[in-house]
């Protein structure tokens, strides 16, 4: 089974504002700057607070209206190549012409124009056009700050994964076969490339749920020659049919170092079959995944699953923000990890 290339990576400088973590910072940075602003003035706390409630209603509207459109534009940015300099521009210039539209607009109304007397148009249009500005730069270097972390992450990964015992054990099982199963053994060292192949790429990449299943099902075979009948993974899809699942994108490898943590902590200390569970599913907006083993009291977590389990909770921040989760829960006899990300489509 040949798994397709991977989606490739776009640069993209609009912030994701459909991202709950990005829209709840903005917010913040918008209405704490707001208030200072206003407490600069020296007119005491109570007229102060005041003020920032009145004002509160014009930068809400002018912010959630622009996260809103930011986030159609980005959406158009990944399919369409825009140049840096032009994403940029657009993050300033989107705000300033909906708080410009907004205030010309409120301004008919009686009511708004008594909140705003000394409202000036356009210090407001340039004033939102700079904070669009500085945020997206901030966002930029945010990003740009967790690219270093994200490289050594990856370079742990793949010195967890790509373990020595697993490539010789995996080549042995192969040459056991070349003689009494050829056919087996050349399926076997192709997923074994396969395997390699995307445990090389860029994990900024996007696959999707489809294509990480399957890899998953080659290192299983692989898996399988070695552990024989007591390698047992059940798998259970909910809420998601084959249309979701080859169009549900996702990042590279989030899935398979889950599995090869629950088969050197679930079956391989075992002496008889201990069934390895995996459940994905949709819920609302989120892709769920919960990988479930058989937990081994001599068998403690080793820094190698940490490490693992590490790189996947900052690949996910990274990408993700506040939206997508990786916890770990651990009761009787069974470990599980509970994976949770936006659906990508």
């Amino acid at each position: 089974m040949q798994i397709k290339k991977e989606i490739p990576q776009v640069d993209i400088f609009i912030p994701d504002c459909c991202n709950l973590g990005i829209v709840v910072r903005t917010l913040i940075a918008v209405n704490v700057l707001v208030l200072f602003c206003l407490l600069s003035r020296g007119q005491g706390w109570g007229q102060n607070f005041q003020d920032f409630i009145e004002a509160s209603m014009l930068v809400e509207l002018i912010c959630l209206s622009s996260l809103l459109a930011l986030c159609g534009f980005r959406r158009l940015t990944e399919r369409e190549h825009v140049a840096a300099w032009m994403q940029r521009i657009v993050c300033g210039t989107v705000p300033a012409i909906i708080g410009f539209v907004a205030v010309l607009t409120l301004n008919r109304l009686e009511w708004f124009a008594y909140s705003f007397p000394n409202l000036d148009l356009v210090q407001m249009t340039l004033f939102c056009f700079l904070i669009g500005l500085c945020l997206q730069h901030y966002f930029e270097m945010r990003t740009k700050a967790f690219s270093p972390a994200l490289g050594e992450a990856r370079l742990q990964a793949l010195q967890a994964r790509i373990r020595p015992h697993f490539l010789f054990n995996s080549l042995n099982a192969v040459l056991s076969l070349i003689r009494t199963e050829p056919r087996r053994a050349e399926t076997a060292l192709e997923d074994l490339a396969d395997l390699f192949r995307a445990l090389m790429r860029d994990t900024r990449n996007l696959t999707t749920l489809r294509e990480e299943i399957s890899l998953c099902q080659q290192y299983l075979a692989i898996e399988k020659i070695r552990l024989g009948d007591r390698l047992r993974v059940e798998w259970e899809i909910q809420n998601l049919n084959e249309v979701e699942l080859n169009s549900t994108k996702m990042p590279a490898l989030l899935l398979q170092p889950l599995l090869e943590n629950a088969i050197h902590y679930g079956v391989e200390p075992a002496s008889k079959p201990n069934p390895v569970q995996v459940i994905i599913q949709k819920r609302l907006d989120k892709i769920e995944i919960k990988v479930i083993n058989t937990y081994h009291p001599h068998a403690q977590l080793s820094k190698g699953n940490h490490m693992a389990l590490e790189n996947i909770r900052q690949r996910l921040t990274l990408l993700y923000d506040i939206e997508a989760q990786l916890q770990t829960t651990q009761f009787d006899d069974q470990f599980v990890v509970q994976l949770i990300f936006p659906e990508n489509t």
